[in-house]
């Protein structure tokens, strides 16, 4: 029967799973037929059924032949039956293992997902805690700001009270007061038209060389007032310690004055003491010449009774005037002794007026040193405010210019044609011109340097700004120019000449003077120190005692030191040696180790040529206990290698290597000021080791000075040119507003230096 339906081409639906699911879909893997007798044939329900329950019908029970073959063809097709459900069970059991593999698979990818999924789950938490953290810190800041700002407005009105004290009871000050109110309130009207045109020339940038050129008469008044202002403040130091002298020696006066009035008393003493003796010796002379009186009166009686007693009577005479003159002259003596007496009293009396006198006067100078000392803080926090003012006024970054003197041996002859400075007032000490090929460049900086300044002079200039790093702040200077332009020696000076003394030994100097001048207002302060140098683009470590991890005959440091950035903007270098010194004794011995290490080589235009950028760093930390107020300062002094072209230095092998080097980081450099004053959003700052660890100082909120070195002679025109270029750009960027680095300690802090 099911041969005949399947002949006769009825079309069946596929027999169902047993358990009542669903049929198989058009996707399922189709049935298997190879070998199989059933061929095509495929079974429903009802023919299974129907196979079941079907009667076998004969034509006579007894005709077994027919009933063996309807038996052997009904036992064929319940065969072919079995035969299409084990090779449906056998579909069956590769689906199912085909859909647990599915299922795995599916199971695997949902984990993954789910893992992915918690992974930045986590990441977006981290990022919601920083984002959340920094705006605790914004608010943090801001009210700091705000605090900073009340304690500012607290201490102008405590100050102008102060002001009108001093007014009143200093009669004498008023007419210095007055001179000094009046150039501060006129410094003050200058730097707010100053502040006025600067915002104006913010939205004009194009102007902005011409309006620093007008500017700086007015900064110059401005610097000439602090300059007065400093030797104002130096008088007054100079009074505070003469008056300490004059104290000192009226100290000495009134102990000298003590030991007299001692003296004096025991003189007293024993002048009482004689006079009182002199009046019991004189009341004894008394009574013996009562009693000689008397028994003269007697003998004078009994004369007149006996004359022969005339001679005794004589002699008793003799004895009593006698007796008279002792008296008379013990009367002298008490005289003189009751007038010693009145003498020594009036000088006793005048030492005492004296002392008094000279204790008022030790009060009073004891006041005027109170009140110079009062004066002095006050100047100092004046200066301080001035001098960051100033600053702010003229850009963060400021460029002086110096230009070193001609060598033994160079072209003398064309300096006045190669380089010239106007004398007109606007750019005097300002400005400079460099001539190159008959065409005439200016340039106007901060400050122009002569070839006869001498190490002192450019030292006086940058003082108020190493200041700074005492008061907080992070300050860089650093000197760019060409090779043999006197950058090391601007820098570092020349060993073993006090007269010529670099800057760096000179910052060390200054920093370490104030330090304990400022002891006496309660500030102490701890100093750590830092040397690298970048070669060949690998930073090494100048103060490392290892000696093969300074230099390797490759030029490559063993131990990477990799540059971090924190979010405060301070710098980082891993595996770097930091050392706490105490006194400039100790970095001169540092800096003598550091320049023994440091790579230097001759070439064709400079016998000893810094191969290498020197980058020195004075971390300083300081705790005042009578405030609890804390800073945090870093001065970055750093001696960057000299640019050169190869057809005038000649460098071949590795003086060749450390050329391409240096002018590869130089050109870096250039690329990030570049980008900094188009103000471009994105600034190239990992394109080489030197401009990423100069990042905070050209992108951060650091004070930042560049001293561009200029050789003379008429060969190295063409490098100057390009220097004074670099240097006008430089002094055209604007960076971040310095920020001081200061803080109110709790009672559990200490100093700590990160």
């Amino acid at each position: 029967m099911v041969g005949t339906m399947a002949n006769n081409g009825r079309i069946r639906s596929a027999f169902p799973v047993a358990n009542g699911s669903k049929d198989l879909t058009p996707d399922s893997a189709p049935v298997s037929t190879a070998g199989s007798e059933c061929g095509q044939v495929e079974f429903t329900r009802e023919d299974v059924e129907a196979l079941l329950n079907e009667r076998i019908k004969y034509k006579s029970k007894f005709n077994y032949k027919e009933r063996c073959e309807n038996m052997m063809e009904y036992i064929k097709r319940l065969r072919l039956c079995i035969r299409w459900f084990q090779e449906l069970e056998l579909d069956y059991a590769f689906e199912q293992e085909k859909l647990k593999n599915a299922l795995v698979l599916n199971e695997k990818h949902c984990a993954d997902m789910e893992a992915s999924l918690k992974h930045k789950e986590e990441e977006l938490n981290m990022i919601i805690e920083v984002l959340r953290k920094n705006f605790e810190s914004a608010q943090i800041q801001l009210a700091k700001e705000q605090t900073e700002k009340l304690a500012a407005n607290d201490s102008l009105v405590k100050e102008k009270e102060a002001r009108h004290a001093v007014e009143k009871a200093q009669s004498g000050l008023t007419e210095e007061l007055g001179k000094a109110q009046g150039e501060l309130q006129t410094a003050n009207q200058r730097i707010q038209s100053v502040n006025d045109m600067y915002k104006l020339l913010q939205e004009y940038n194009s102007s902005l060389q011409l309006y620093n050129s007008k500017l700086q008469g007015d900064l110059d008044e401005a610097h000439e007032t602090m300059k007065r202002g400093e030797k104002e403040r130096t008088e007054i130091v100079e009074n505070i310690g003469n008056l300490k002298g004059q104290f000192s020696a009226l100290q000495d006066q009134l102990a000298a004055s003590k030991a007299s009035q001692d003296d004096i008393m025991k003189q007293k003493a024993e002048l009482v003491n004689e006079v009182a003796s002199l009046k019991v010796e004189l009341q004894q002379a008394k009574d013996e010449r009562d009693y000689h009186l008397t028994e003269l009166k007697t003998l004078q009686t009994e004369a007149n009774k006996y004359n022969d007693f005339k001679d005794t009577i004589t002699e008793l005479e003799t004895t009593c005037s006698s007796q008279s003159n002792q008296i008379q002259e013990l009367q002298d003596r008490l005289v003189s002794c009751d007038r010693r007496l009145q003498m020594s009293d009036l000088t006793t009396f005048e030492k005492m007026n004296e002392f008094e006198d000279q204790k008022q006067t030790i009060i009073d100078l004891k006041s005027r040193v109170e009140e110079a000392e009062l004066k002095l803080v006050e100047g100092e926090k004046l200066r301080k405010k001035l001098h960051n003012t100033i600053l702010e006024l003229k850009g963060n970054i400021r460029v002086f210019c110096r230009v070193r003197p001609l060598l033994p041996g160079e072209n003398n002859g064309d300096e006045g044609k190669t380089i010239s400075y106007p004398a007109s007032l606007e750019l005097l000490g300002r400005g400079i011109d460099l001539m190159q090929n008959a065409q005439k460049h200016s340039f106007t900086f901060d400050k122009v340097f002569l070839p006869n300044t001498t190490q002192e002079d450019v030292f006086i200039e940058i003082s108020q700004l190493v200041q700074s790093a005492l008061d907080g702040y992070k300050v860089c200077i650093f000197a760019y120019g060409q090779t043999g332009s006197g950058k090391t020696y601007t820098m570092m000076g020349k060993p073993g000449n006090a007269e010529e003394k670099g800057l760096i030994p000179r910052c060390l100097e200054q920093i370490f003077e104030t330090r304990q001048s400022l002891r006496s207002q309660g500030w102490k302060y701890e100093l750590q120190v830092s040397m690298l140098e970048i070669y060949n683009e690998t930073i090494r470590d100048l103060l490392s005692t290892n000696k093969e991890a300074v230099r390797t005959d490759n030029g490559v440091s063993p131990q990477k030191h990799a540059i971090k950035h924190d979010a405060h903007g301070n710098t980082h270098v891993a595996e770097l040696t930091i050392l706490d010194v105490k006194s400039s004794r100790e970095v001169s011995f540092l800096l003598d180790h550091a320049a023994r290490n440091r790579s230097v080589g001759k070439t064709q235009m400079n016998e000893q040529s810094s191969r290498s950028h020197f980058v020195f760093t004075l971390r300083i930390s300081g705790v005042n206990e009578s405030t609890e107020q804390q800073v945090q300062g870093v001065l970055n002094l750093i001696d960057l290698a000299g640019s050169e072209r190869l057809s005038k230095s000649g460098s071949t092998g590795d003086r060749l290597k450390e050329t391409q080097a240096i002018n590869k980081s130089l050109s870096s450099l250039g690329d990030v000021i570049f980008a900094l004053a188009k103000k471009d959003d994105h600034v190239p700052f990992r394109n080489s080791k030197l401009t990423y660890l100069l990042q905070p100082c050209l992108g951060g909120d650091s004070k930042t000075l560049m001293f561009v070195n200029i050789a003379p002679e008429s060969s190295s025109t063409g490098e100057s040119l390009c220097s004074l270029r670099f240097a006008a750009r430089v002094n055209a960027c604007e960076i971040g507003t310095p920020r001081r680095q200061t803080n109110i300690i709790k009672p559990l802090d200490r100093l700590s230096l990160g």
